[in-house]
């Protein structure tokens, strides 16, 4: 890749020799990292050393089985060293860009707990610790919840400061946006609530005079120049200090709970530069939103968090029951930290309007029957949005990672700001933020509303008001088709900038840009529904239930229909995404519009890929992630797929006994597999257990330095019982400690769709394949990720990690 040590490109960085000085340390997720040729050092000073200067192609890990043992373990002579009982640092651990043994660290989890309990019935002490222990999950959740739910609000908070900043300036403090701004001004009108002298514009400030085609100019300069600083001070931040920081975080933050390992990604770096750098890429103006990095940055939180406690700090596992493993506990702590996070977000009330949605709704006519048509319509168009946009943002993003253009990631932010700020001032809808203008096209118009989405000519008769609180159809002015105008052109731009947007070098969601988009385009509908019911209403479709002063279209529950249709399209979720439209919006009584719509757009989009975007991203990437909506429908067998095939080398492996330090050094040296099946003998090859590469050298280097008479020459030995050796020769090394013996095998003859589901639901990184109890071979995560991409014709080169 073109752009490495940089976003994205880092992580294709293992192929390249000086990008990545791989730190091991399992208690810090911050690393050493190399931006353009500066190392930047962000690990503690007790970090383990590499053991290598890149990744390892994986050919084993550390393999899991169905059943356990409440411990590998064994004792020898006292003059051995054995790891497991010495705790050797690092063994047990995993080198960054690899995948956690999900079955391992479960019954190492379980041991611990097993251990506690028994404690625990020996004295107060142990009960205290025992109570500790089991609460710390509780506290941790409450941890999580506050910090999450405070940054967010901090967040918002900054962002519409900032956002306000590119247009004018408090005078009776600077630290205010707009709309605090006015709050206790007693000059504002109805109409005109956003103005009064306590605002001044940016011409203004400078001119005296807020009108004009002076004023209006000195206006587009300064939004320009504003919007150009926030750019650049996001982009180079995140260049300098957190590579890890840009983009959305979603497609890394699913990889990370399906047990790959990258250090560095969730650390406390990456959160401060992405709290930052998030709100100055909003406040830019440029076509993104916060709402998927908001997801990065609570998990950064929890990940930080993590440590504070042992039985999270040293489990991978532990630190991702939200994946694979979802214990009914884990459903319950995650609601109470999103009950926590409620509470946070309330307190700070970051909103202004003493509600925790973001665009609370009030429609007073409900919907009917009929509606369902252009419902689905919306749904169809924001299917079509999703495939469109994920095919051109992959394509455009694969041009970014495979040509020079990944080169100038500063360059590209600031073009990009440049072009958008240049093009979105004129047109009023594409000047506000996303939050903004979707909050506007929700809108339900009032009889005294100034918006120009309300510029309806008033009826003759004024009696004509609708029913309860609700205003009659009316038929649209001069300044609804002026609007109408402007949205038409912003549904365009938006659709274009935002393809360019998503996937630069600063932190960047998909949500807000999404729902705009269908918010528009449902808008747009909803208008013209609207239109034609006030001058058909008797038409068929309209008889029984849409007479002469009633309000039978509401434009804006349109929007909303919309912006869950597009949102879908993109993201392909349908019962989450309508739970997250009834949060933002508070309307319960539109869930069947809803649910319509998403299902419609699922399906669409799914007619042209089932693909979404994050999805998308993950295989553009090439992470190791198991899709579990991807169905595998070949006839293939374990044996199809299990290297070594006919023309590799031989299997890489290890004898029980019999092999001698220099010999496993050697065969360690000779090959980059990151673990080697053991076995009772070559001619025999029966299966005994498995052990990681990485425990294998700690564990001899331990060995050398602190085992006296250990060289090259001293056998190796992974039997319970330690076999005679000659009185003048070499001590044997016993490393029975760091073996599995229970790794996960299955048979040459086993389906590969239920191999697949094994790896899926156990969340394994590597199974032996036998025949007869015979080791023939080893299946990997990424051998099985290679295999779906080869019958997808796609290339199975693009999967890059294990």
């Amino acid at each position: 890749m073109e752009n490495p040590g940089y976003c994205s490109g880092s992580f294709d960085s293992l192929h390249h020799p000086r990008v990545i000085d791989e730190v091991a340390d399992d208690d810090d997720d911050d690393e050493m990292v190399d931006i353009a040729g500066a190392t930047l050092d962000f690990s503690s000073t007790d970090d383990v050393p590499p053991l290598s200067s890149g990744g390892y192609e994986v050919h084993a890990g550390g393999g899991g089985g169905v059943a356990r043992a409440a411990g590998v373990n064994g004792t020898g002579p006292s003059k051995l060293v054995d790891p497991l009982e010495d705790l050797l640092p690092g063994v047990g651990t995993y080198e960054d860009f690899n995948t956690i043994d999900w079955v391992r660290e479960k019954s190492k989890d379980r041991d611990r707990h097993r251990e506690i309990t028994n404690k625990s019935r020996r004295s107060t002490v142990d009960l205290l610790i025992s109570v500790s222990d089991a609460f710390s999950g509780w506290l941790l959740m409450l941890l999580v919840g506050l910090m999450s739910g405070a940054l967010a609000g901090g967040i918002d908070i900054a962002a519409h400061w900032l956002t306000d900043m590119k247009e004018g300036v408090c005078l009776i403090g600077f630290w205010f946006n707009h709309e605090h701004c006015c709050w206790n001004s007693n000059e504002t009108t109805f109409q005109e609530r956003d103005r009064c002298p306590q605002w001044q514009s940016w011409a203004e400030l400078i001119t005296g005079t807020p009108e004009g085609a002076f004023a209006y100019i000195v206006n587009y300069l300064m939004y320009i120049f504003w919007a150009l600083l926030f750019a650049f001070l996001a982009v180079a931040l995140v260049r300098a200090f957190a590579p890890y920081a840009c983009g959305s975080g979603i497609p890394e933050i699913k990889t990370i709970l399906s047990g790959f390992i990258i250090r560095g990604y969730l650390g406390k770096w990456t959160l401060i530069i992405k709290t930052i750098t998030l709100v100055l890429a909003v406040s830019s103006g440029l076509s993104l939103g916060k709402e998927g990095p908001l997801v990065h940055v609570a998990c950064c939180c929890a990940n930080i968090l993590c440590h504070l406690f042992t039985k999270y700090r040293k489990n991978e596992a532990k630190r991702r029951e939200v994946s694979y493993y979802f214990p009914l506990k884990t459903l319950w702590r995650s609601f109470f930290a999103a009950l926590v996070a409620a509470f946070t977000l309330r307190s700070i009330n970051p909103f202004g309007n003493s509600r925790l949605v973001l665009f609370y709704v009030e429609f007073h006519a409900p919907w009917h029957l009929v509606e369902l048509a252009p419902f689905i319509l919306l749904g169809i168009f924001g299917g079509l949005w999703g495939a469109l946009f994920i095919r051109a943002n992959i394509a455009w993003c694969r041009r970014r990672k495979t040509t020079r253009l990944g080169h100038y990631a500063v360059t590209e932010v600031l073009v990009v700001a440049a072009v958008t700020a240049l093009l979105a001032f004129p047109n009023s809808y594409t000047r506000m933020s996303g939050a903004e203008l979707i909050s506007e096209l929700f809108n339900d118009c009032s009889l005294l509303d100034s918006s120009q989405l309300c510029g309806y000519k008033q009826p003759a008769n004024t009696s004509e008001t609708g029913v309860g609180n609700s205003l009659a159809d009316r038929p649209a002015g001069e300044g609804l088709y002026t609007a109408l105008w402007q949205l038409a052109l912003a549904l365009v731009f938006k659709i274009l900038i935002t393809v360019i947007t998503f996937g630069m070098k600063v932190p960047s969601g998909l949500f807000i840009p999404s729902m705009a988009v269908g918010a528009i385009a449902g808008r747009l509908l909803g208008v013209g529904m609207e239109q034609l019911a006030y001058y058909h209403h008797d038409w068929f479709i309209f008889k029984g239930w849409c007479s002469p002063g009633a309000d039978c279209i509401t434009p804006g529950l349109y929007a909303m229909v919309g912006a869950a249709a597009c949102l879908g399209g993109v993201t392909r979720m349908t019962v989450s995404l309508v739970v997250i439209m009834f949060e933002l919006t508070g309307g319960l009584e539109y869930i069947v519009p809803l649910m319509a719509a998403t299902m419609t757009s699922k399906w669409v989009a799914d007619a042209f890929g089932r693909e979404g975007i994050y999805e998308a991203h993950i295989r553009l990437n090439g992470y190791p992630f198991l899709e579990p909506k991807e169905e595998f429908d070949h006839s293939s067998l374990a044996v199809d797929v299990m290297r070594p095939r006919r023309s590799d080398p031989a299997l890489a492996m290890l004898t029980q006994e019999g092999m001698t330090v220099g010999e496993v050094e050697a065969l360690v040296e000779s090959t980059r597999y990151s673990g080697f099946p053991v076995v009772v003998s070559q001619e025999s090859q029966r299966l005994v257990g498995f052990v990681l590469r990485r425990d294998l050298l700690i564990s001899i280097d331990n060995a050398r330095k602190r085992q006296d008479g250990v060289v090259s020459a001293s056998q190796v030995v992974f039997t319970e019982h330690v076999p005679p050796h000659a009185a003048d020769g070499p001590p044997p090394l016993r490393l029975r400690g760091i073996m599995d013996l229970s790794p996960f095998t299955v048979t040459d003859h086993t389906p590969m769709d239920i191999t697949v589901d094994i790896f899926r639901k156990l969340g394994l990184r590597q199974c032996l394949v036998t025949h007869n109890g015979k080791l023939l071979g080893i299946i990997t995560k990424k051998d099985i990720l290679k295999h779906m991409a080869h019958i997808a014709n796609r290339d199975p080169d693009s999967i890059l990690f294990n």
